[in-house]
């Protein structure tokens, strides 16, 4: 048997409806099995207790187990856009009923850290070119959605 790893995401009864939101807004992603709560609980039964979807080859399993734990800002999930296009229609997708925050951060409408960034970025903010990366990143800082043609602006000088 190979192992893999599934993430586990835990929502307080809005589990399906957000797997429905990103399988609408990630490319390929597809959903699997629902499963619901049966008479032993501990949820109400006949209510969705997990809903299973697939993004970018990475399995998840979305969970309604209530509201003793909500997300933070310490995970989160990086979305490397081959363009300005493909940042703009994630960024636009995800901060919808959510709300934007710096440097390509943002949380979507239930509460989940994502970042949408060039896949470039490491080319972007980093290299040799000390002086260069600093500008880029200067310039990152004192962004919320990402912008690739004035972060290669500013690396340029």
């Amino acid at each position: 048997m190979t192992k893999t790893l599934v993430t586990f995401l835990w929502f307080d009864g809005q589990a399906e409806q957000a797997v429905d939101f990103y399988c609408s807004v990630l490319e390929g992603a597809t959903k699997g099995a629902v499963s619901r709560y049966g008479e032993a609980g501990p949820g109400r039964a006949g209510t969705v207790m997990t809903a299973a979807f697939e993004a970018f080859g990475q399995s998840f399993v979305a969970l309604n187990g209530g509201p003793q734990f909500h997300f933070t800002e310490a995970i989160s999930f990086q979305i490397q856009c081959a363009d300005q296009a493909e940042v703009d229609r994630y960024w636009d997708a995800l901060t919808a009923g959510g709300e934007p925050g710096p440097c390509g951060w943002l949380k979507d409408r239930f509460g989940v850290s994502w970042q949408v960034t060039p896949a470039r970025m490491p080319e972007l903010i980093g290299g040799p070119d000390a002086e260069a990366a600093a500008r880029a990143m200067k310039a990152m800082m004192g962004m919320a959605k990402l912008d690739i043609a004035a972060l290669e602006a500013a690396r340029a000088g």
